[in-house]
């Protein structure tokens, strides 16, 4: 009877010790599959906890867009209450640095990926999302006291070429003198622009660079002689005290088309209408492009502002949405 309840004891203490050691085997099972879920994919772990309406996400924005995208992503924020944007607006190459090196899934741009950064990020296995969702312009604004509102678009490719330095050069009875145009940032788009457009390798001396938008406003508001150079979307959206601010303090060129100098010539400033049917010559895209290989955060916002409520705020903002149709109104006098 002793070596009987002896054995019962001991069996006793083998189910324990089985319990015991079965619970910590489930444990480490389970850490080690944590582990294996988050490695999946590699890159850092909390990279696909949102989704398309909810989570967080940092943007980064070229600067000419800012008055849009802070109506879009306020839009955006009210309707999905547990979403967070967090923008980051600075210098178009700062943009696509910050794109390339992983440290934004979304970027808010003027021009595609190069053919040399979509190899890169294939080589990552990343297929990046670009999406058309507005037609921009690049607008050249004056001082109010120049008396040159005119300006032919051969006349704008001399400037950027070096041929024309002097406002008499444009018009022989002008009092003004030396030429200076002013972008808001040498890294910015549009400078950029310019030299492709007119395919030069640099930009002659009369171009000058200050640090933002609103910098330019403010050298070309205190210098007659002075031409900017910004994004339409700082002066183009009338219900925005920021727009009509900057409208008050400045006038805007009429350019005219590519080889059209008579006098017969049509102007045409970058209202939503010239810029919709290509009457504006300084037109380009706006682009979304997301690198997110989930269906995320990234995702849901540009398909937002692809959609109806994003291009609705786009059409107020003074630019042309680019996927819905929009209706011009010719007023005849």
């Amino acid at each position: 009877m002793l070596s009987c309840r002896k054995t019962g004891e001991q069996e006793n203490l083998y189910n324990m010790n089985f319990s015991v050691i079965g619970r910590k085997w489930l444990s480490l099972t389970g850490v080690v599959f944590l582990f294996f879920l988050l490695g999946c994919g590699g890159g850092n772990p909390y990279t696909q906890i949102d989704t398309p309406t909810r989570g967080e996400i940092r943007v980064a924005i070229d600067d000419s867009y800012r008055l849009l995208m802070e109506s879009e992503i306020y839009a955006f924020e009210t309707e999905y209450k547990y979403a967070r944007i967090d923008t980051f607006y600075t210098t178009e190459v700062s943009v696509f640095e910050e794109f390339m090196n992983d440290s934004v899934p979304l970027i808010i741009v003027n021009r595609k990926l190069t053919d040399q950064e979509s190899r890169i990020l294939e080589s990552q296995q990343i297929v990046p999302k670009t999406t058309l969702i507005a037609f921009d312009a690049v607008s050249l604004i004056l001082n109010n006291d120049n008396e040159h509102s005119k300006i032919t678009y051969d006349q704008v490719e001399g400037m950027f070429s070096g041929r024309i330095t002097r406002w008499n050069q444009i018009d022989p009875a002008s009092r003004l003198g030396d030429i200076k145009v002013v972008f808001d940032h040498y890294k910015s788009a549009n400078p950029r622009y310019f030299k492709e457009l007119f395919q030069l390798d640099s930009l002659p001396p009369c171009c000058y660079a200050v640090e933002s938008n609103q910098e330019v406003i403010r050298y070309v508001e205190r210098n007659p002689s002075a031409i900017g150079v910004i994004s339409v979307n700082w002066i183009s959206d009338r219900r925005d005290s920021v727009s009509n601010d900057f409208l008050s303090r400045i006038k805007v060129a009429a350019i005219s088309n590519p080889g059209n100098a008579g006098p017969e010539a049509n102007y045409y400033r970058p209202y939503q209408a010239y810029i919709a049917d290509g009457s504006y010559p300084f037109r380009r895209n706006v682009f979304c492009i997301n690198r997110q290989t989930y269906s995320g955060l990234a995702y849901g916002l540009s398909a937002y502002i692809a959609a109806d409520k994003g291009q609705l705020i786009i059409l107020h903002s003074g630019l042309v949405p680019a996927t819905q149709p929009i209706r011009i109104v010719e007023i005849k006098r």
